[in-house]
């Protein structure tokens, strides 16, 4: 359906101050600050986690070394979405108003709502980090106590017990990256980078990332975190997570939370022959999704 006349009544009349409602600024590549992006030429993508080697044993003299396999783990799929909008406007809206370059002020509006949605679809991924029913390639929740590995133990990306920002909820989990291990249970050298927040926690970030004494007491211990450079790339906001006091830590192992362009976002306008009618139309294909769980830690917030 077109935009017509009827819909813009207002700006066919003399003596209207403003045009209102589609200026605002929004909050842009906010999915940059969790996600690698990379690019994607066909309907999905896979990965697959590798196992290496066990310990290795001690040989004794004389005796045969022993052999150890590697293995595939688990895969991660991602599989590209569509997202396209469209609008229309009739020959005649577009002659008749009086006031604006309507295709300008829409082509923005249509820009815009692309935008919101590639924010909202890259925050999903986080808002649904702790849910059953969302599940990465081995099986269970993005952040969960227990990640199964190739040799049958477990390790965690969450809290043991869920806690709210805090010093100390923080001091935890960094200590709990760095117990990461591999599919193996050989332990890895894995560190926090940064922090991820939804806008309500951004005042308690910044008081317990970049005070010089720790927070909320009347000693003068120094405080650690800032001290030892630990999360070294500061706290970001991303105001399309749900859950208020929901935190996480991206941590530097690799091929952890990503992002594929299958088709970067492309505009086309087009005349309609028989009605007059222009119509405007932006598409694009991409998929956010995980590989690796311990490329992020994350904690719900205490219960």
């Amino acid at each position: 359906m077109a935009i017509s006349r009827a819909q813009l009544v207002k700006e066919l009349e003399p003596g209207l101050n403003a045009l209102f409602g589609l200026e605002y600024n929004r909050y842009e590549n906010e999915h940059a600050e969790i996600y690698t992006a990379e690019t994607s030429d066909r309907a999905f993508e896979e990965e697959v986690m590798l196992s290496g080697f066990g310990s290795a044993p001690v040989k004794a003299e004389g005796g045969a070394v022993q052999f150890d396999d590697a293995n595939e783990s688990f895969t991660a799929r991602y599989t590209h979405e569509t997202i396209a909008m469209a609008f229309a406007i009739t020959e005649e809206a577009i002659e008749d108003n009086l006031y604006d370059r309507l295709a300008g002020r829409y082509t923005r509006a249509l820009a815009r709502s692309m935008s919101n949605t590639k924010q909202v679809k890259a925050a999903n991924v986080l808002n649904n980090a702790f849910s059953a029913s969302f599940t990465g390639g081995d099986g269970v929740s993005l952040c969960n106590a227990s990640h199964p590995i190739l040799s049958g133990g477990t390790f965690q990306n969450t809290l043991s017990t869920a806690a709210d920002l805090s010093e100390t909820s923080l001091e935890q989990s960094l200590i709990d990256i760095a117990a990461f291990v591999d599919e193996r249970g050989l332990k890895i050298s894995t560190q926090g980078i940064k922090l991820i927040i939804p806008k309500e926690l951004q005042f308690t970030a910044e008081r317990i990332l970049k005070t010089p004494q720790r927070v909320g007491t009347a000693d003068n211990d120094i405080n650690a975190m800032a001290s030892m450079g630990m999360i070294p790339q500061g706290y970001r906001i991303n105001h399309f997570l749900t859950d208020t006091d929901a935190f996480f830590i991206m941590t530097d192992a690799p091929n952890g939370m990503k992002q594929f362009v299958r088709a970067p976002v492309k505009t086309a306008i087009e005349g309609d022959f028989d009605t007059g009618n222009v119509r405007f139309k932006a598409r694009e294909r991409y998929s956010f999704g995980f590989s690796d769980p311990r490329g992020i830690f994350g904690s719900p917030g205490a219960a």
